[in-house]
C-alpha cells in the first residue's frame, strides 16, 4: 500500500516553496476539518497550488517516481486498461516487465484504482506519478495511431485470428510511413522488443517500440496481407500486396527474414502513379540534358543508370521513358517490381517462382515488336547478353547495374561476359548517380570553414579537384579557396527536425563517344575510361554534389556521406 504524506510534512514543503504560509494553512485545515472535506481539494480550490503541483510535490516526499513517458508509445501496452479509466482517471500503462504492469497515474494514492488494474490485468502494478496533461499528451499520441482499418487488398483475414488492435497497428503503421514519405518500414525483432523504423530520404529513423510479445501477432498480420506462410518462421519469404489509401494506389513488396530473436520484416512502398520528374527537377544539369536528350532520340543502344539499391535509378529511367511516350511507340518493361504504372506501355513483372525470369521475360517481349525496352535490372550474364543484342538489333533499351561510378558499368558488362565490341557498339549513355538530401530553404545556416574544418575535409576529398570545378562552374573566384566559400549547414524546426526535407539526385554522365569506344575496344580498365571521360567535360557525382553544396541546395556532409567508398 502507498502511504500518503503527512500533512506536516506536506505544510512543511509547500511553506519552503513559498506556495502559502504557516497562518493560511491552518485556517484551511480547520475550514476541511469543519466542512468534512479533504485539505488537499480546499489547497486546490482556493488555488493556492494546482492539482499537478500538488500531486507532484506528493509524489517527491512520498518518494514515488516520477514516470518517464516517452516519444515512442508501446502499443500493446495500452490495451491493457479500457481508454474510459485512461481518459478519466488519468492513468497510463507505460511498461510491462514479466509479471508487473508499471503505470503512471496522475493520482498515485487512488488505492480503488490500482486495486481495479491489479484485477483487469491479473498483474501486479507499480505506480510512477506523471501529470494529467502530460499522460494525456502521450495517450493522444497513441490514438492518433488507432485509425480505422484500411483496405485489406485480397488477404483472407477470416482465415487467422488476429485481434482487431493489430490489424490497425499494423494499418496505422502503414498510413503514417506514406504520410512521411517513407520508403520502406522495418519491423525488427530484438531480444526484448519489436522496434519500428522509417526509412525517411534515405535514412531510418526509430519510429515506435512494441513489447516482444506482440511480435509474432504483429508480423503475422503483414504475412497475412503478403499472402506468406504463417507457420514459416526457419526460412526467407518474399510477398506483396496493394492498398488504397487516400485515393491513391500503393503497392508494397514484403521480404521477412529470420534473425536471432524472431523475425525481420521489411516493407518496401511504391506509389503506383508515381510522381512526374522532369531531368531538371532530379537535379541533372544543362549539359548532361543534353547529352541524355541525344542518346533517347536514338531509334537503338543503350543507355544504363547505376548505384546502390535506393538511389534513384528507376525514377530516372521513367522520366526518360515519359520523354519519349508517344501513341506511335510501342514501349515495353520487364520490372521487379513495377514501381510506377507507365500510362501507354506494356509492363511485365518477373516471377522467378514460374520461370519468369528477367532473361526468360527479355526474350518474349522482343517477339512484341518492341521499340523501347526498359529492363529493371541487369543481373546475370543471360540478362546483359539479350540487352546487349536488342540494343544492336534496333531496339532503344534502358536498365540499371549495381556499380559504383559510370566507368565501372563497362567491365562489369564486361565480367557477364558481354565482348567489348558489343558493348562499344551499343552503350550511349552511362549515368551513375546517388540521393543526397536536401536543406530546408528556411532554416538553413549559411557558415564558412574554420581552418580545422579545412583540414579535415582535405582528408576526405581532393582539394584540388574540387576547387577546379567550382571555379569552373564561376562559383569561385581564380584568387579563392574553399575558405572563403559561404557553406550550409541544416538548421533545425518544427516542420524540419532534422534540417532536411527530401532529396535530390548527384549524377555523372558518361557519354560514350568515338574516343571512349577506342578504349573500350582495346580493353581498358576504368579508370583510364573515366580519365579520358573528364577530359571530355564529365563531372563526378561528389563534383556535382559540391556545386549543389555551394548552391545551398545540399551540405557537404551529404555529399560526403552518400559518396565515400
Amino acid at each position: 500500500m502507498i502511504k500518503l504524506p503527512s500533512k506536516s510534512a506536506l505544510k512543511k514543503e509547500l511553506i519552503k516553496r513559498g506556495y502559502i504560509d504557516s497562518k493560511k494553512f491552518n485556517v484551511l485545515e480547520k475550514n476541511a476539518k469543519k466542512f468534512k472535506r479533504s485539505l488537499e481539494e480546499i489547497l486546490i480550490e482556493e488555488k493556492v497550488i494546482s492539482s499537478e503541483d500538488l500531486a507532484k510535490i506528493k509524489s517527491e516526499i512520498s518518494g514515488i517516481p516520477e514516470a518517464q513517458i516517452n516519444d515512442f508509445i508501446d502499443f500493446g501496452l495500452i490495451s491493457y486498461i479500457p481508454e474510459s479509466v485512461i481518459k478519466n482517471s488519468y492513468v497510463l500503462p507505460i511498461k510491462k516487465e514479466e509479471d508487473k504492469l508499471i503505470v503512471a497515474m496522475a493520482d498515485p494514492w487512488d488505492e480503488d484504482l490500482i486495486d481495479f488494474l491489479r484485477k483487469k490485468t491479473d498483474l501486479e502494478i507499480e505506480v510512477q506519478y506523471a501529470p494529467k496533461d502530460k499522460i494525456l499528451e502521450a495517450f493522444n499520441k497513441a490514438k492518433e495511431w488507432d485509425i480505422k482499418s484500411i483496405s485489406k487488398g485480397e488477404a483472407k483475414l477470416e482465415e487467422v485470428s488476429i485481434g482487431e488492435s493489430i490489424i490497425k497497428i499494423v494499418d496505422s503503421l502503414i498510413k503514417e510511413a506514406i504520410q512521411s514519405n517513407a520508403s520502406d518500414i522495418h519491423i525488427e525483432s530484438q531480444e526484448n522488443e519489436l522496434l519500428v523504423r522509417y526509412r525517411i530520404d534515405g535514412i531510418l529513423r526509430d519510429i515506435v517500440n512494441f513489447s516482444k510479445e506482440y511480435a509474432p501477432s504483429i508480423i503475422a498480420r503483414i504475412k497475412v496481407l503478403a499472402n506468406l506462410k504463417l507457420d514459416e518462421h526457419r526460412l526467407p519469404q518474399d510477398g506483396r500486396f496493394k492498398l488504397e489509401i487516400n485515393k491513391k494506389r500503393y503497392s508494397f513488396r514484403v521480404s521477412v527474414m529470420p534473425v536471432i530473436d524472431g523475425e525481420k520484416v521489411v516493407i518496401r512502398i511504391l506509389e503506383e502513379e508515381g510522381k512526374e520528374f522532369t531531368l531538371e527537377e532530379l537535379g541533372f544539369r544543362e549539359k548532361e540534358i543534353q547529352i541524355i536528350n541525344k542518346a533517347i532520340t536514338k531509334p537503338y543502344g543503350m543507355i544504363l543508370a547505376t548505384g546502390p539499391t535506393g538511389s534513384g535509378k528507376t525514377t530516372t529511367l521513367y522520366s526518360l521513358l515519359k520523354k519519349i511516350n508517344k501513341r506511335e511507340i510501342n514501349i515495353v518493361t520487364i520490372e521487379d517490381p513495377i514501381e510506377y504504372k507507365l500510362h501507354g506501355a506494356n509492363q511485365t513483372q518477373v516471377k522467378p517462382e514460374i520461370g519468369l525470369t528477367f532473361a526468360s521475360g527479355l526474350r518474349s517481349i522482343l517477339r512484341q515488336d518492341p521499340d523501347v525496352i526498359m529492363v529493371g535490372e541487369i543481373r546475370d550474364r543471360e540478362t546483359a547478353g539479350l540487352a546487349i543484342n536488342a540494343a544492336l538489333t534496333g531496339h532503344l533499351v534502358l536498365s540499371t547495374l549495381h556499380t559504383n561510378d559510370s566507368a565501372g558499368a563497362l567491365p562489369r558488362l564486361i565480367d557477364m561476359g558481354v565482348e567489348s565490341f558489343l558493348i562499344a557498339s551499343t552503350v550511349n549513355v552511362i549515368i551513375a548517380q546517388r540521393l543526397v538530401r536536401r536543406l530546408c530553404p528556411k532554416t538553413k545556416i549559411p557558415y564558412k570553414l574554420s581552418d580545422d574544418q579545412y583540414r579535415e575535409l582535405a582528408n576526405v576529398i581532393n582539394i584540388e579537384e574540387i576547387t577546379n570545378i567550382l571555379r569552373k562552374f564561376n562559383l569561385l573566384n581564380q584568387n579563392q579557396t574553399l575558405k572563403d566559400v559561404t557553406w550550409y549547414k541544416p538548421g533545425f524546426s518544427e516542420d524540419c527536425p532534422d534540417g532536411y526535407s527530401g532529396r535530390i539526385g548527384i549524377y555523372e554522365v558518361l557519354e560514350v563517344n568515338d574516343d571512349i569506344r577506342e578504349l573500350i575496344f582495346a580493353g581498358a580498365n576504368a579508370d583510364k575510361i573515366k580519365q579520358k571521360a573528364r577530359e571530355h567535360g564529365m563531372i563526378t557525382m561528389q563534383e556535382d554534389g559540391f556545386i549543389k553544396a555551394v548552391q545551398g541546395i545540399t551540405s557537404i556532409e551529404e555529399v560526403i556521406r552518400v559518396t565515400k567508398e
